[in-house]
């Protein structure tokens, strides 16, 4: 059955960026990257927002530098399949192996879905939200660094979501520092009832 996973990593106070401060926040993780590798659905069609395919792609084309310990990761990111939703970007994408989406994200998704094909996020909060105010998230994972960012941090996932309620289904804590939530999320239409829950 096709599924939609939502993926974020982010600091403890939310952030998924922080100004001044390398990818992954400088942790070097050797548990947690090696998890991501043999994760099964990294076959999964990549779903992105115009700004995620504009910072990606130009570590892909050598525009951002990588730290050699990231260049495997791009490598496979420019290999994936790969669906962008922008209308701000214009057709022919540079990156290989994307697809330029004009249309209503929500119902692109829909019909994927409809016709078995498994999807995966790829940073893009605005999309992630669309997506999962709509109803079609089945899991939310969630990577938290341990690190704060009140001074520096930039991109809160979180702000301007709907209230949702979530089911953890897996955790797991790698390197003795990064913990990985995985949630079946509902989204509310209220807060629920007190002593509910």
């Amino acid at each position: 059955m096709a599924e939609l996973i939502v993926d974020f990593i982010t600091s403890l106070d939310g952030f998924g960026a922080a100004d001044g401060w390398p990818g992954f926040w400088g942790l070097e993780a050797p548990e947690y990257l090696a998890w991501l590798d043999q994760l099964p659905d990294r076959s999964h069609t990549l779903l992105m927002g115009a700004t995620t395919y504009r910072l990606m792609s130009s570590f892909a084309d050598g525009t951002i530098e990588t730290r050699d310990a990231e260049k495997d990761a791009i490598d496979e990111l420019s290999a994936a399949t790969k669906v962008v939703f922008s209308s701000t970007l214009e057709a022919p994408l540079t990156w290989g192996s994307c697809r330029l989406v004009r249309t209503d994200a929500a119902a692109e998704v829909r019909a994927m879905l409809d016709a078995g094909v498994s999807l995966r996020t790829l940073g893009s909060v605005s999309l992630c939200r669309s997506l999962l105010t709509a109803g079609l998230v089945d899991r939310v994972r969630v990577g938290v660094f341990p690190v704060i960012n009140g001074a520096t941090g930039r991109d809160r996932i979180y702000d301007g979501y709907p209230d949702v309620s979530l089911q953890l289904v897996q955790s797991r804590t790698f390197d003795g520092a990064i913990q990985v939530l995985e949630y079946v999320p509902t989204v509310l239409d209220a807060p629920p009832a007190a002593g509910l829950g």
